[in-house]
């Protein structure tokens, strides 16, 4: 249909112009309008006419009819068949560009003329008209300007129109369709003339014209940004700062320029507002006051000319303003610690500058002081760090905080010393993430009399330097804070919250916290502690602080032989071990979470015997019948009347002290254990005597092999000769201990000797005597067959012999009754 239409429309345009085609057909028929651009929505009136020569109509009766494009439009109440003129009214014409055509009612309709008619709007007045003067080479003037919101439809052209006042020149220059600014070149303007410059829109439908801009162009110029030579400080509070413009501008410096400036302190991030400084010169300095003292900050300016666009902010130059004696009182936070003795106290002491607080000067210094009239008496501390420790008697109240620079010393600031008191006012504390760089303290308190506020301590946890702690100070009335500082992640801090009352320091809590957490660095490894059964032990080590890299939830074991799922056993943070039961042949891990990651362990493998439920049935049985026979033994051992048996495995020892030689029987060489056939075993059988017969001289090699052999003396008794007392002896008997050797000069039956006898000891080392000493033994006399006394070393070195003052004799041998019974002897066979 629409391709018909562009034919229809082509073959009209060939007739309303007047073209022959090759046939010889000419136009039978023209339209008229009253225009062919009419605003949008406003009516329309056509008027055909057939001409009287037109072919199509000759000798036939025809009917007009109008489309406005492929639209049928329907004709006036003035046409009819018969005539050749047609009408047609379009109350509305709502199309911004559309073909208008009268056509001859046939099959298929005849085009016979046509029209084009265009709509749209008249341009918009220009609003918003700037100009802004570049003075950078080559000099120009740029102009901007808005066409409106309306779109016309129709072919608009812009112009911009220049007047100088003083030279009396005039400028127009018209741009391109769309574009809405302009630069005018730097020939068309002088700088410090003024210029009138507005805009002028035309289309079809009308012109409109900008409101006319009167400027001088260096008012209009943007400068680029100045720059700041020097921040200085003169006087106190004060800053003066130097500057100019950029260089390839300076040739306007002389001119008065208008100046803001603004600053910011280095600890802020906000910059304070703008100082207007009006008719400021380049080669004039500019000054701020009402600065903080010893201060640093950060200073940028902009420049602009009378009314001109404001320049960029210049970059920034830092100055400090002089130094003055610290002003305001600090934050304090006491600590004691120690034996808490009343005549001595630990005491470390923090501080912070509190928010009037100005240290006013460089290398500040903080002095703690018992006194509060300044002089270095009665100081306790000095230091340029935001702590202090010393000692103090228990008797003192409080200490006394200044701070001190070149210029002079701040009042001081009064510390209670508050003693800890066993007070639980603080039930619970949390601390969670709040942000990149803060921690958000909640806790719960009681209600307390004498409650005054709540200080929250926090230091990391890796490292012990006092310096690090830091505090804040909450109102009593107040149950949580932010706390800010310079955290780091994965870190450990120890955050604590103390409740301070007016006379003392109450019990604090406290609890470890994670800027962000992630997967610990580190699993350790699973030990294999005991097995029994089917069963194991498996223990891990602690993983040490610095790779936990969160608050450790909770351990997971998990085990699994080759066939069976896997089994998953979940450990409580504080436990370090678990038992696992019911097992074969199985491998196992260890997985350690945080809130931020988990990580696994090196797996393991362990496995069991085969468990045997017989055999241990078996084992346990026969155990059982041999520890009830073994019983039983006992028992019948203890209570038997057999006397042989009793005396086999406990056998009789004899006690030396109350044995006595004339008591011997024969039966005293006998074996140590006792006859099985008496009935009581003899009490005072102890060992057997050895009698030797020595020559009166001995020869050299006699006397060596007798030296020789003194050391052993348990076989002398094989020179025994005939005694009441002794009936039978073998010296080879092993189980014998001889108690003593008795040497004679002589044969046994010969006459008495006039020298005394002499008495060797036995080298055994059974024990005879309960208070025998396992030294040498003393010296002691021997009673000769005359009564009378000699002195003489027995049973030791000869020079080791002390003679002694003349005693009883018969208390010398109450420590050897063997020798005293000897002495008995003697005193029988005289």
């Amino acid at each position: 249909m629409i391709s018909t239409w562009v034919s229809a429309i082509v073959t009209l345009m060939t007739f309303v112009n007047g073209v022959k085609n090759e046939d010889g057909i000419q136009a039978c028929a023209k339209v008229h309008t009253s225009s062919s651009v009419v605003p949008l929505g406003s009516p329309v009136t056509a008027t055909c006419v057939i001409k009287e020569d037109c072919p199509l109509v000759t000798g036939q009766a025809f009917h007009i009819e109008w489309r406005l494009d492929d639209r049928l439009i329907l004709s006036s109440s003035e046409t009819n068949e018969s005539s050749r003129v047609s009408k047609a009214v379009i109350s509305s014409f709502n199309e911004t560009r559309a073909i208008l055509t009268c056509c001859i009612q046939t099959s298929p309709p005849q085009v016979v003329a046509g029209v084009e008619i265009r709509a749209g709007y008249p341009p918009e007045v220009p609003q918003n008209l700037s100009c802004q003067t570049n003075l950078t080479t080559p000099l120009t003037i740029t102009c901007r300007w808005d066409p409106g919101q309306r779109e016309t439809h129709l072919p608009t052209q812009y112009s911009i129109h220049t007047e100088i006042w003083d030279a009396n020149k005039k400028r127009s220059y018209e741009l391109p369709k769309g574009v809405h600014h302009y630069t005018i070149p730097r020939p068309e303007f002088v700088l410090y003339s003024d210029m009138k410059i507005y805009v002028k829109a035309v289309n079809e439908l009308g012109e409109t014209t900008s409101a006319p801009l009167i400027l001088e162009p260096i008012s209009s110029a943007k400068f680029d940004p100045p720059k700041i030579f020097q921040v200085m400080s003169e006087r106190h509070r004060c800053l003066r700062l130097r500057w100019n413009l950029s260089p390839h501008q300076l040739w306007v410096g002389s001119n008065n320029m208008n100046l803001e400036i603004r600053l910011k302190s280095a600890d802020s991030s906000q910059w304070n507002d703008p100082v207007f400084a009006r008719n400021a010169k380049p080669s004039r300095p500019v000054d701020i006051c009402g600065l903080l003292h010893w201060t640093q900050y950060f200073a940028q300016i902009r420049v602009r000319y009378q009314q001109s666009p404001w320049s960029e902010w210049s970059s920034s130059q830092s100055g400090v303003t002089l130094e003055s004696a610290p002003t305001g009182s600090l934050d304090s936070w006491m600590k004691i610690s120690g034996d808490h003795m009343p005549k001595q106290l630990n005491i470390s002491l923090f501080w912070k500058p509190s928010k009037q607080f100005r240290a006013n000067g460089q290398n500040v210094l903080y002095i703690v002081s018992v006194r509060k009239l300044p002089g270095e008496k009665g100081q306790v501390c000095s230091t340029r760090e935001n702590y202090c420790t010393f000692q103090l008697s228990g008797r003192a109240k409080k200490v006394y905080v200044r701070a001190v620079n070149a210029a002079g010393i701040s009042p001081p600031t009064e510390v209670w010393i508050y003693k800890p008191k066993a007070h639980p006012a603080v039930l619970d504390v949390t601390a969670v993430p709040y942000g990149n760089s803060s921690f958000l303290v909640q806790w719960e308190s009681m209600v307390s009399l004498g409650l005054t506020d709540h200080v929250v301590e926090w230091r990391p946890l890796l490292k012990t330097d006092l310096s690090l702690i830091r505090f804040e100070i909450a109102q009593q009335n107040l149950s949580s804070i932010v706390i800010t500082g310079s955290f780091e992640p994965y870190k450990p801090y120890g955050i604590s919250v103390y409740p301070r009352f007016t006379d003392g320091i109450g019990l604090p809590k406290t609890v470890n916290a994670y800027l962000r957490q992630k997967a610990p660095s580190m699993v350790p490894k699973i030990h294999v502690q005991k097995t029994w059964n089917s069963r194991i032990e498996l223990t891990w080590d602690q993983i040490p602080l610095d790779q936990r890299n969160g608050i450790i939830q909770n351990y997971t074991v998990f085990y699994w032989d080759q066939k069976g799922p896997i089994n998953i056993v979940n450990v409580d943070p504080e436990e370090r071990s678990v038992i696992l039961k019911d097992l074969n042949v199985y491998d196992a891990f260890l997985m350690v979470r945080t809130l931020g990651g988990s990580l696994n362990g090196s797996i393991i493998h362990f496995e069991f015997e085969p468990f045997d439920a017989v055999a241990v049935v078996m084992i346990v049985i026969a155990s059982g019948l041999g520890l009830s026979l073994l019983i039983i033994f006992i028992v019948l051992t203890c209570f038997s009347k057999q006397k042989r048996l009793k005396g086999f495995f406990w056998p009789t020892v004899p006690d030396p002290v109350n044995s006595s030689i004339l008591r011997w029987a024969s039966e005293s060489t006998q074996y140590t254990h006792p006859s099985f056939d008496s009935e009581e075993p003899n009490p005072i059988y102890l060992s057997h005597l050895s009698f030797l017969d020595l020559p009166m001289k001995l020869s050299k090699e006699e006397d060596d092999l007798w030296i020789k052999s003194a050391e052993e003396t348990s076989d002398l008794g094989e020179s025994i000769c005939g005694s009441p007392f002794i009936t039978e002896y073998s010296g080879s008997n092993s189980d014998s201990v001889p108690y003593a050797t008795v040497m004679f000069s002589g044969l046994c039956n010969s006459p008495p000797p006039k020298e005394p006898h002499v008495y060797l000891r036995s080298e055994s080392t059974q024990p005879l005597l309960e208070t025998e000493e396992p030294f040498t033994p003393k010296c002691y006399q021997n009673l000769v067959n005359d009564g009378m006394t000699g002195k003489q070393c027995f049973f030791g070195p000869s020079h080791d012999c002390a003679p002694k003052e003349e005693t009883d004799p018969s208390g010398l041998w109450e420590d050897f009754p063997f020798l005293r019974a000897l002495t008995m002897n003697d005193t029988q066979n005289d």
